[in-house]
């Protein structure tokens, strides 16, 4: 029973920016989003065949279990500070406008939409893979465009993902053999690890100065993990050079919380659903006003078609 797990937030982003802004609704409000997202979802479907399909959501953006771990975290990306929360995220009003519409028309096709507040959808991920993982429910194909996710990746419980550096259409599919290739790590843990050494400007993660990606994976190579590399260090291991225990000594403070911050949850408390692809739609009268008030037709087209609806 093969399990895809979208990265919602990430897909209808990168199809918000890929997908000219003309197509729009006959109110001649943009629908580029929507529009991308439906026709990934339906290229997907035709392409991998899943059985199961989950849009993962970012019920909380910037959780504050990560901002109480590292305060820079996502700190960028603020658009308006609000008390008692992390923060507004900075979105262009034209996608904005398009999210509520694209939670409408995953209901009425019946696509199962899982969010947790307090939680990202790295997390809803983490979680769900972690469980098909337990229960031997795989494979699992995680598609997304954030490589914080590569940490998942793992070939004995047929874990991997589809990163759409090129396009949807023609995914780098990152196993474990491609993490050795491109980044020098073994397994999708070592990357986390590494991911934490090297950290990463665009969630406000500063790593440790002066360690890089390919440090990162010298030092992984050499100890195994981030512990045995903070172990080689309290030791005076002479593996390390003066410049390298110095910096990793001078990071520890930040070593000491990051993990929290880079590992995804495995753990989050999911709401109960149907992760089955739908063999109707859930609600076929909401589904076609949707179509018709939007301008979805030839989108919701192809997706009848992947999944096989008469």
């Amino acid at each position: 029973m093969s399990l895809m797990l979208l990265d919602s937030a990430s897909l209808y982003f990168r199809a918000f920016f890929g997908v000219p802004d003309s197509l729009r609704a006959p109110s001649g409000t943009p629908v580029n989003a929507v529009r991308g997202l439906l026709d990934t979802i339906a290229w997907l479907a035709t392409t991998h065949g899943p059985d199961r399909m989950v849009a993962c959501w970012d019920d909380d953006w910037r959780p504050a279990f990560r901002v109480e771990a590292i305060p820079s975290y996502k700190a960028h990306r603020v658009a308006q500070e609000v008390p008692g929360t992390t923060g507004i995220e900075e979105v262009p009003e034209t996608l904005l406008a398009q999210v509520p519409v694209i939670v409408e028309v995953l209901a009425a096709l019946g696509i199962a939409r899982v969010g947790v507040p307090g939680y990202e959808a790295d997390d809803v991920i983490g979680t769900l893979t972690s469980r098909a993982v337990a229960e031997g429910a795989g494979p699992v194909d995680i598609v997304t465009g954030d490589r914080d996710l590569f940490q998942l990746v793992d070939d004995a419980a047929g874990v991997r993902v589809l990163y759409p550096a090129r396009g949807i259409r023609d995914p780098d599919v990152v196993d474990e053999a491609r993490l050795v290739e491109r980044y020098g790590v073994a397994s999708g843990q070592a990357y986390a690890d590494m991911a934490t050494l090297r950290g990463d400007p665009s969630d406000g993660l500063p790593g440790v100065p002066g360690v890089g990606e390919k440090t990162a994976a010298k030092l992984l190579a050499q100890y195994g993990t981030l512990a045995g590399i903070l172990t080689a260090r309290d030791s005076g291991d002479k593996g390390l050079t003066t410049t390298q225990r110095r910096r990793l000594l001078e990071a520890d403070d930040y070593l000491k919380v990051a993990p929290v911050v880079v590992q995804v949850a495995r753990d989050a408390p999911l709401p109960a659903f149907d992760p089955a692809v739908p063999k109707a739609p859930a609600d076929p009268e909401a589904l076609e006003a949707l179509t018709a008030q939007w301008g979805l037709r030839s989108s919701v087209d192809r997706v009848r078609t992947a999944f096989g609806w008469a």
